[in-house]
């Protein structure tokens, strides 16, 4: 596919730039040393840098993101900011990374620490009790989600994350094999619930597997059931999951696959692209007629100078899904032609995550 590198570099910020010549073009070789710098002189990945606390972590939270009212990078969790610093191209050595490292390799571990729970944690005013079933809950969430973080940040070989993704594959390949797997539903009232004993894969735990290869190879028959659920027909009932004595709505675990037309891509366009993506990170995308096809409609959206522009109107897309913030919008301008840099880097990112022969123009 055509990759238009002189636009990017032309018209993208800073990070975009970045990642464009080196993730993409792979012209790292070729490339003066000083541009390894050009993420850092990039004032927001700054602001988000500085706004770290001093242990490390971001607004005393792990998963919260800001809102769509919010300015800049209020209320962000640490999870998403340190994703977001290495979305725009910050070392896992940069020192606001490097600063929350240590309380993500903590969350891997089986701590049962009441502070490691962050915004999960109970209100100490809190008239009901806060069940063991929802604490076990709340701490696989948050150990998947760091885990997710340490390995797009480049930590695959340390025995930490490998054992935290070991033991999550391990209850999901027990869930996907089960009969509970096969009738993941049961009827509580007039609802269709997940059963409490339902393990389906987060988009975490996806997250985490997706920047593990050499793990992935290791463990063939995992990945293979994982595709095969992640194909499945999404079901139409709520996302809600019997937890302990509640029922909780459960929007982080993907049921099924969550690009089956191309109505859900005009539906949330930067989240059928992060979806996209993360297939291709998986090694699934190529093997996948649908998505593949969804992948190419992005493509064929690209002019003949490689840059993207949406079907309809002229405005930037956004998203509604949480877990698509820390990697869209890395651009922080909404008009102009840099607007269109996003899709146009992610589309390229993912010709070369699937193996796709680049044309660089």
């Amino acid at each position: 596919m055509k990759f238009p590198l002189g636009w990017l570099l032309e018209h993208a910020s800073a990070p975009i730039q970045y990642r464009a010549t080196i993730d993409v073009a792979k012209l790292g070789s070729r490339v003066s040393p000083d541009f390894q710098y050009l993420p850092y002189t990039f004032k927001p990945a700054l602001e988000l840098a500085l706004s770290q606390s001093g242990d490390g972590v971001w607004n005393d939270a792990m998963l919260t993101a800001p809102s769509a009212r919010s300015e800049g990078f209020e209320d962000v969790g640490t999870v998403h900011a340190v994703r977001r610093m290495l979305e725009y191209g910050w070392d896992k050595d940069s020192p606001p990374v490097y600063q929350a490292r240590r309380i993500l390799f903590r969350l891997l571990a089986e701590d049962d620490d009441p502070a490691l729970l962050f915004e999960f944690a109970p209100n100490p005013g809190a008239k009901t009790k806060f069940e063991e079933e929802m604490r076990l809950m709340a701490r696989q969430t948050l150990r998947e989600a760091a885990g997710a973080a340490l390995a797009q940040a480049g930590f695959e070989a340390d025995p930490r994350l490998r054992g935290a993704a070991r033991r999550t594959l391990d209850r999901m390949m027990e869930f996907l094999k089960s009969p509970v797997g096969a009738k993941p539903w049961i009827r509580i009232g007039n609802r269709q619930v997940l059963s409490p004993d339902a393990f389906a894969p987060s988009i975490y735990a996806l997250q985490m597997l997706a920047h593990m290869p050499l793990f992935r190879s290791e463990h063939y028959e995992g990945m293979e059931l994982l595709y095969r659920w992640l194909t499945r027909p999404l079901p139409r009932q709520e996302q809600m999951q019997v937890v302990g004595k509640k029922i909780v709505s459960v929007p982080l675990l993907v049921m099924g696959d969550r690009l089956p037309h191309r109505n859900a891509v005009e539906d949330d366009v930067p989240a059928a692209l992060a979806w996209i993506e993360l297939m291709a990170r998986l090694g699934f995308l190529r093997r996948n007629d649908n998505w593949s096809k969804m992948y190419e409609r992005f493509v064929d959206d690209c002019g003949r100078d490689g840059v993207w522009h949406p079907h309809k109107g002229l405005a930037m897309p956004r998203s509604s899904n949480p877990w698509v913030w820390s990697s869209y919008p890395l651009e922080p301008s909404r008009a102009g032609d840099e607007r269109w840099a996003d899709m146009t880097f992610r589309i390229g990112l993912i010709a070369r995550l699937s193996g796709r022969p680049i044309d660089l123009i």
